[in-house]
């Protein structure tokens, strides 16, 4: 077991923890009064994880996840009210209202995402450690993901590039033991994951998520391999969500006695009482923790609804296709100048000339093809069968 850190850090991540707590819970209650659209995946049970992980990063290295995230935005700096206004599809959310909870982003922190597709998040992880190599930083990617998603085809390609061009960056399994509602003795032949990444030459070992110190000590080993000697490497942290895959999970794939027992191990109540029990916090901080995370929470959601919604004549912003340039529904590649599919009448010479030939080389002639449907099989010269009237 990891000592405890001083009073300061200690207080720090007891407060981390609780605050992401009551923001989860009350993004829960506010989904419920229709307040949150889209979808809902709270992460209560896996603060230990979350705050463990971020709070041995450096402000320049990179952190992505995938749609579980509202608490990795804020451990790593976000302001928790521009989460929630994110949550209500408000302009001073994260991404101005438009990309809701599976979208939490935050560049400045260097959050990259809330990423919606399982797995989706592996190869751009890649990406941020590749181009910090491009860039000569000294930053770190973090990659965050859940136990499903170490079944995903794009987790094979991910780690062998890791491995194959000695990225800086870290990869964390939050196992949580269920991929939505499958358990992972149903959903991975190798129930361990830590050795998923061992044939692509990437270490593995696991870690208790609910220990946030333990997260710590481990994590911040693993930053430190990919810092200095370039060594990606494979955690996969034990945690727990309390609650549902998502907000309209009925949950019943698991008895309520498995969560009860990982109830009592708590994360936030571990901590708070082994903080208290060796004398570095007091009863009287870890209410004081408390308090400040339910006054910056309710802060938080009057904040969300004082924020306005987007203006309707700003939907089409921030699109990669502009009016002023307009994209191609479909792209006909049958000559060596592509052309819009759906503008076949503007095709060039070339592509006229060799559909034609190609019509020509198949027996059909000249003018409008036949419609089969009226004209019947032109090949074969048979006509469609018309149905018979039938007198009374």
């Amino acid at each position: 077991m990891a000592d405890l850190p001083d009073a300061s850090t200690s207080y720090e991540l007891l407060a981390r923890m609780a605050l992401i707590r009551r923001f989860e819970e009350e993004a829960g209650r506010q989904y419920q009064r229709a307040k949150a659209g889209g979808f809902l995946h709270l992460a209560i049970g896996e603060e230990a994880t979350i705050v463990g992980t971020a709070s041995v990063m450096r402000d320049e290295d990179y952190l992505i996840g995938t749609y579980r995230t509202h608490g990795h935005a804020i451990a790593r700096g976000t302001e928790p009210k521009r989460v929630m206004a994110e949550l209500f599809g408000r302009v001073d959310g994260t991404s101005g209202g438009r990309g809701g909870s599976m979208h939490i982003f935050d560049a400045e922190h260097r959050f990259m995402g809330g990423y919606g597709i399982v797995g989706g998040n592996l190869p751009i992880a890649a990406g941020l450690a590749l181009s910090s190599d491009f860039k000569g930083e000294d930053a770190v990617t973090v990659c965050m993901f859940g136990d499903g998603a170490s079944n995903a085809g794009n987790f094979g390609e991910t780690m062998n590039l890791a491995a194959l061009w000695s990225l800086p960056v870290l990869f964390l399994v939050e196992n949580n033991l269920y991929g939505m509602g499958t358990s992972v003795e149903r959903h991975s032949a190798q129930t361990d994951l830590s050795k998923k990444a061992e044939g692509y030459g990437i270490p593995g070992h696991r870690i208790d998520g609910m220990d946030v110190l333990a997260v710590r000590e481990s994590v911040a080993e693993g930053i430190r391999l990919a810092r200095e000697e370039r060594r990606p490497t494979l955690i996969e942290a034990f945690t727990y969500r309390y609650r549902g895959h998502s907000a309209a999970d009925p949950e019943v794939y698991r008895e309520r006695e498995e969560v009860e027992e990982w109830r009592e191990k708590d994360p936030i109540e571990s901590f708070a009482r082994r903080c208290i029990e060796a004398g570095v916090l007091g009863e009287r901080e870890v209410q004081e923790v408390r308090a400040k995370a339910e006054q910056t929470v309710l802060a938080a959601v009057e904040f969300a609804e004082a924020s306005p919604e987007p203006a309707l004549d700003t939907l089409y912003e921030s699109l990669y296709v502009l009016d002023s340039a307009a994209g191609w529904y479909a792209v006909d590649e049958r000559s060596p100048e592509p052309h819009r599919g759906e503008r076949e009448e503007d095709m060039p010479d070339a592509a006229r000339e060799l559909a034609e030939a190609g019509a020509a080389y198949a027996g059909q002639s000249d003018g409008p093809r036949p419609n089969p449907a009226v004209d019947g099989d032109a090949e074969l010269g048979t006509q469609p069968e018309v149905a018979e009237e039938v007198e009374d």
